[in-house]
């Protein structure tokens, strides 16, 4: 698969977001899960999105990042980086947020365990949190990268001068943001550009706009769909083509429930789209 990078890790081009194994309340059964996984790296997926976050309600908090664990070493995998995230924390089914340094320390030591690891190949802050001041939080990151609990680190949802605030704390331990981003959601473009500006790998999460809304995708991104037709591919190619073309610091993490999805996915990586139909999609 074409390789991309986030900091100094080369990385597949296309992602595995692993929150639809947890958190659907539909979600495959445990065997079929780690199934998931392993077509994604049969795929040549080498970069798996995880959180600590991602489970049904507060019971299992932590679900997805064993089951990832769990997925990985069934597979031999050692070449994959996993990127996880803390800061948002859950009381039931709700989800509440927690950026507070204190916080942020006793997550990241948690999901070091879950995942079985010396130091967490991406960290991520998840969701600003309006009680902790941002450059607390980010100070907070800086620590984790220092103590060598992580050996990367992003932040998630954040705008152009939180990012920039950031860089500025966290120094080049901070490789990639992770925020929104799919054809009916083109309001992270500034930080897309401000990411290639600045040599930052973008993650646009619900790259097909969400796991309600991606079946009705062919619906309402209709240009995306024509192009699809005529390509002789899904719609989720196309999108996921659609994203790598934004800039080469792009890498999309669609998320998948089925092997069948993720290799779908995978393919979008050979998928080369020409300029007028870019310029039609990008309408």
């Amino acid at each position: 698969m074409q390789q991309r990078r986030i900091g100094d890790r080369p990385v597949s081009a296309i992602g595995l977001g692993a929150m639809p194994l947890s958190t659907k309340t539909d979600r495959p059964s445990r065997e079929d899960a780690v199934a998931v996984v392993h077509a994604a790296l049969d795929a040549g997926v080498t970069l798996v999105d995880t959180a600590d976050a991602y489970a049904r309600d507060e019971a299992e908090f932590g679900h997805n990042e064993s089951l990832v664990a769990e997925a990985l070493a069934s597979a031999g995998a050692s070449d994959v980086l996993v990127a996880t995230k803390g800061g948002h924390t859950r009381k039931g089914s709700d989800w509440l947020l927690d950026g507070s340094p204190a916080y942020l320390r006793q997550a990241c030591e948690a999901s070091l365990r879950r995942l079985g690891v010396d130091a967490i190949g991406l960290y991520q802050f998840h969701r600003p949190d309006p009680d902790t001041p941002w450059e607390d939080s980010m100070g907070a990151l800086r620590q984790l990268a220092d103590d060598g609990l992580v050996q990367m680190v992003g932040i998630s949802n954040a705008d152009v001068a939180q990012i920039d605030v950031a860089r500025s704390i966290v120094g080049p331990a901070l490789v990639s943001v992770q925020n929104q981003f799919s054809p009916g959601w083109r309001f992270s473009a500034d930080e897309v550009a401000h990411c290639a500006a600045h040599g930052l790998a973008f993650l646009p999460w619900s790259p097909f706009g969400g796991v309600t809304a991606a079946g009705s995708l062919s619906a309402t991104a209709p240009a995306f769909a024509e192009v699809a037709g005529e390509l002789g591919v899904s719609v989720y190619q196309v999108t996921l083509a659609w994203h790598l073309a934004q800039s080469d610091v792009v890498v999309p993490i669609p998320g998948a429930s089925r092997p069948a999805s993720v290799r779908d996915s995978a393919a979008a990586a050979d998928l080369q789209l020409t300029p007028e139909q870019l310029a039609r999609l990008d309408a």
